[in-house]
């Protein structure tokens, strides 16, 4: 009786383990079926992608051959040039597997008030987010002609939005045309942007093209949070202070001031900053008049000379030094000029040799001999610039304590010049020549002083800096803000 319990308990148990490895046959079957038929699926979706790429490369490359396409473009040739490298290959609008650049690239468009830029200027009416939407999930429902159109117009609007944070958008030295041969010193777009579409920080690679000087970046940061804050929506047109901080940006970058260590001078602050590593120093100084404006440039001192002989510019000799002249003939001597003609020769100043110059004014020329009176003052910085414009000292020192100071012809003479020339040949790593320089200063020894490296120097138009967080706003001397902001935005200024 127990042998026969013992079987049928035995008999039962490998049933139920037969049943349950079956099960897990089963189980397992399924699984490789449901596998194979998803694997069967996803290839048939990848050559499906693929097949449909190669149908919107052919699209683009169509397209960008169009001349009628080329006109709607900001950077055809850019354009072009950046397809052709990668075989036509469409960029945003391709099978993306739930990830890609598409949607941050349009994020950053959607938002270029905080650049100081128009939403308007980045084919707003054709770039959708619904458009790219269906393009990505339902591409049956878009044709290859509209998923070509709509990568060529993101890909233009990039390469704008890329040359717009770097150059500007209205930079006089770097329009859009030259920009878009690739007559741009070094940098290029479709560089950047084909670098980016690699990067996993693709917004970080594109806004890292902006300018470095602190100026702009404290400017950008600025307007990043007030635009956040003040505007209804990013697509608005920029008001009041928002519109004044985007044209200083878009000065900032004609400026392109990228270097840890320069000289900033700023002509509606009256300033001069000689920015440092680990300081910065700042002086006064006295710039042009309306009518005889200091111009912005950048270039580098490449010397000082102290005690300097100064060449009179034409345009104050023929409307100044000679009228005044005529009409004391002592006042050339008592100022320390002395007048030459075209081939150097000395001319004594009689009142018939005055007469005989006011009639052939172009043949003339003075200069003024150093001295405590002199114009230029005991210390001139000097820098290429096609103006003939310095850095220089001035006997007038009672300038300095005025608000307002734009009284020069156009030169800019900075307070203390002694104290900025030992600055500058310290920077230079020849502190060994202050004593010199101070002697000759003192002496009234016309000396140079040649730098060992070139100090970068830039003359900038900025009606508002940001300093610790605080916006402040200085006069437009020269009534310059009304007419960029027009240009930039469109918007035709109530008064000019």
């Amino acid at each position: 009786m127990e042998k026969t319990y013992k079987l049928s308990r035995f008999l039962k148990s490998n049933a139920e383990s037969m049943v349950l490895v079956l099960m897990f046959m089963i189980l397992l079957l399924l699984v490789f079926c449901f596998s194979a038929t998803a694997s069967k699926s996803r290839t048939y979706k990848v050559i499906s992608n693929e097949l449909a790429d190669t149908s919107v490369s052919a699209q683009i490359q169509q397209q960008l051959s169009n001349n009628r396409f080329e006109s709607a473009l900001y950077f055809p040739v850019s354009v072009s040039g950046f397809y052709n490298a990668n075989n036509f290959t469409p960029v945003w609008t391709k099978f993306q597997n739930g990830t890609g650049k598409g949607w941050e690239a349009m994020l950053m468009l959607d938002c270029v008030l905080q650049f100081g830029l128009l939403y308007e200027d980045f084919h707003p009416h054709e770039l959708l987010y619904g458009t790219l939407h269906d393009m990505l999930e339902k591409p049956a429902s878009v044709s290859n002609y509209q998923k070509a159109r709509f990568d060529i117009l993101l890909t233009d609007a990039m390469i704008e939005f890329i040359n717009n944070l770097h150059f500007g958008k209205l930079n006089p030295d770097y329009p859009t045309a030259k920009i878009d041969i690739g007559n741009t010193n070094g940098f290029s777009a479709i560089t950047v942007l084909a670098s980016a579409l690699r990067q996993t920080d693709f917004m970080g690679t594109i806004t890292a093209v902006q300018p470095k000087a602190k100026e702009y970046v404290y400017l950008q940061h600025y307007l990043r949070v007030a635009a956040g804050q003040d505007a209804q929506d990013c697509y608005a047109l920029p008001e009041g202070v928002l519109k004044k901080i985007a044209v200083n940006m878009e000065r900032l970058r004609w400026a392109a001031i990228n270097n840890d260590t320069y000289i900033h001078i700023n002509i509606p602050s009256f300033t001069l900053k000689f920015h440092q590593p680990d300081t910065t120093y700042l002086f006064k100084v006295v710039v042009g008049k309306p009518n005889n404006p200091t111009p912005t440039l950048q270039s580098a001192i490449g010397y000082f000379t102290t005690a300097p002989e100064w060449k009179v510019p034409d345009k104050i000799f023929v409307k100044e030094i000679l009228p005044r002249a005529l009409a004391n003939i002592d006042y050339l001597e008592n100022n320390h000029y002395t007048i030459y003609n075209d081939r150097g020769g000395w001319i004594e100043p009689s009142r018939a040799n005055l007469a005989v110059i006011k009639q052939n004014k172009s043949k003339y020329h003075a200069t003024q001999s150093s001295g405590c009176d002199n114009a230029l003052g005991l210390v001139v910085f000097r820098f290429p610039n096609i103006y003939e414009v310095y850095l220089h000292d001035t006997p007038e020192q009672q300038l300095f304590k005025k608000d307002v100071r734009d009284f020069s012809h156009g030169c800019i003479r900075v307070e203390q010049a002694e104290k900025l020339a030992g600055l500058v040949l310290k920077n230079d790593n020849s502190a060994d020549k202050i004593a010199a320089a101070h002697q000759a200063i003192v002496k009234r020894k016309t000396e140079t002083f040649t730098l060992k490296k070139v100090l970068p120097i830039n003359v900038t138009y900025l009606t508002c800096e940001v300093d610790n967080g605080v916006l402040t706003i200085y006069p437009d001397i020269y009534d310059l803000d009304n007419r960029l902001e027009w240009a930039l935005f469109g918007i035709p200024p109530a008064i000019l």
